[in-house]
């Protein structure tokens, strides 16, 4: 099987070489000089190949040589291989067809975190701590989650045969499921956080985004909203012309949203809200962190430098750049770096990546405005919003208002490491029906947790009384284990609604309404000066993150 692969690489290459020579700029626009380094290159493959101390594959080689390349670039540029480009499609797109349910791999097994409501997994009784040990027949234990996931989605109105582990039971339980149409929602979150206040959580930004934000948001507006938490963290992005339709409820009619620049002179381009008048016009805080990356930083951007809002969190990763995606031979793709982001302000969002290390660990990143070294002054240094308020460039987006998390106990990041919570609610819901929103936990609930931690051997009576000694420690760990419980037994939103309550930067936000509304009175104050006569947006893709496995 190597050879026949390794003659039709060579062919193509020779064949690229010998067009290029007869046709020249008209088909590979290469000269003498590249072709000899196309030359070269077909050699190296073939003596890597054939005399390497190991065996490896001609594909192996050149998608490696290609990522060596790009990585020369920009940190985001990235070649994507049959496999990542279906993915990237997939992340984009509204729905898959699947069974219903988010999974993880917990302890080394591939468990159901919640199944979806109204899903094929909901009606046939999954539940949360379900494990999937099998699918088809295939032992899940020697599987990564991607390759379980792949195994699980399918086309619609196919079936799927899976055994799982259930406490309680003895034997495996057999289930056969019919895969349907799962809709892959971005909004995960939208309620009423207390009387006058909606909370709507945005993970990222898909093609069902923009219509997901204005159900939520009519929602929660019939539901008396006077206010709104928006929280983008740990959002990485998605596709701009989402972006764009989402931060024109934001946002004053026409105004300017983000600017690309890039070498070519079609790279520049504003993109604007649209011109009729659907700002939402409430008194607003977005939440953002060091995970708030890419589209996400274009709308706490606009939202921003137009002064209808305030930013609250911790500084956000600092990623604009234009990434243009090409499609390639044999199903893949190249996501090409192509320009550069910038706020309407005109300050650039991307963060120095000199250094890799600092760029991908945010060492450099101490919680203070980051200007990026050598730039012209329309990339780094200070700008003003519209009201005339500080804002930094080069840096990502930093809030108004910094707000970090405090540092979890030891011990507490210990039982997370050990899912001790999960694994908790799982053996307490198999004992006791939980299916009350409002269910307030028993007296006796965390020592029947540390009872759990001892019988299980997570920790000691020992550890358990140093390392969860104070009160506040106690507190957080129980409202993790009702959170668990509620997300066993009620549901996602109702242990969402238990977590927020202890959220310090949701609680901070609260307390900053009064000067969010001032803000937003001294925007109204200013009126809108942007000129009718601007384009509208072109649709254009952004990196994307996502950290939930559905299927």
């Amino acid at each position: 099987m190597r050879k026949p692969w390794r003659t039709t690489a060579l062919i193509l290459f020779a064949a690229a070489v010998l067009f290029g020579g007869v046709l020249g700029d008209k088909l590979l626009a290469v000269g003498s000089g590249e072709r000899k380094n196309l030359r070269i290159y077909t050699e190296l493959l073939q003596a890597a190949h054939e005399h390497y101390g190991a065996e490896v594959e001609y594909r192996e080689l050149v998608y490696s040589s290609i990522n060596g390349m790009l990585r020369t670039l920009d940190p985001h540029t990235s070649f994507l291989t049959p496999e990542a480009y279906e993915s990237m499609r997939e992340r984009q797109a509204e729905s898959f067809y699947g069974l219903g349910i988010l999974v993880s791999m917990r302890n080394g097994q591939l468990t159901v975190i919640s199944p979806l409501e109204g899903t094929p997994a909901w009606r046939l009784g999954l539940r949360a701590g379900d494990v999937i040990n099998t699918i088809e027949g295939e032992p899940t234990d020697s599987m990564t989650l991607d390759e379980a996931v792949s195994k699980l989605k399918g086309p619609k109105d196919t079936q799927v045969s899976i055994t799982i582990l259930r406490r309680g039971l003895d034997e495996p339980l057999p289930l056969t499921i019919t895969r349907a149409e799962i809709p892959q929602n971005t909004v995960r979150f939208a309620y009423m956080l207390e009387p006058g206040t909606g909370y709507i959580r945005l993970t990222d930004f898909s093609r069902s985004t923009a219509g997901e934000m204005n159900q939520a948001l009519d929602k929660l507006l019939a539901q008396g909203m006077e206010r709104l938490i928006l929280d983008l963290r740990s959002n990485g992005g998605g596709l701009l012309d989402q972006t764009i339709e989402v931060a024109s409820r934001f946002v004053p009619p026409r105004s300017l949203i983000v600017e690309t620049r890039g070498r070519t002179r079609d790279s520049r381009q504003e993109f604007r809200s649209d011109s009729d008048d659907r700002m939402l016009n409430l008194p607003l805080v977005v939440l953002v962190n060091h995970g708030t990356a890419s589209a996400a930083e274009i709308l706490s951007g606009a939202i921003q430098d137009h002064d209808v809002g305030l930013v609250v969190g911790t500084p956000t990763w600092g990623k604009g750049l234009v990434q243009t995606v090409y499609n390639l031979s044999f199903g893949t793709g190249l996501a090409l770096t192509t320009a550069k982001y910038y706020t309407p302000a005109g300050r650039l969002i991307q963060r120095d990546y000199t250094s890799y290390f600092d760029y991908y660990t945010h060492f450099d990143n101490q919680g203070t405005p980051s200007v990026v070294p050598e730039v012209t002054p329309l990339d780094g240094g200070e700008f003003e919003t519209d009201l005339g308020r500080k804002v930094y460039g080069g840096g990502g987006i930093t809030p108004d208002v910094e707000v970090d998390l405090p540092e979890l106990p030891r011990m507490v990041q210990f039982l997370y490491a050990r899912n001790a919570f999960f694994d908790f609610a799982v053996d307490y819901t198999s004992r006791h029906h939980v299916d009350d929103p409002a269910w307030q936990p028993p007296p006796d609930l965390l020592q029947q947790f540390f009872d759990f931690l001892q019988a299980n051997g997570v920790a000691s009576a020992e550890e358990i009384a140093e390392g969860l000694a104070d009160a506040e420690s106690r507190a957080l760990v129980q409202r993790q284990i009702v959170a668990d419980v509620m997300n066993a037994e009620v549901g996602p939103e109702a242990s969402h609604r238990v977590m927020a309550a202890g959220d310090v930067q949701i609680q901070q936000a609260l307390a900053l309404f009064d000067r969010a509304a001032q803000l937003l009175a001294e925007r109204r104050a200013l009126g809108s000066d942007v000129p009718p006569d601007v384009e509208a947006p072109r649709p254009g893709v952004l990196g994307s993150v996502n950290e939930v496995k559905e299927n």
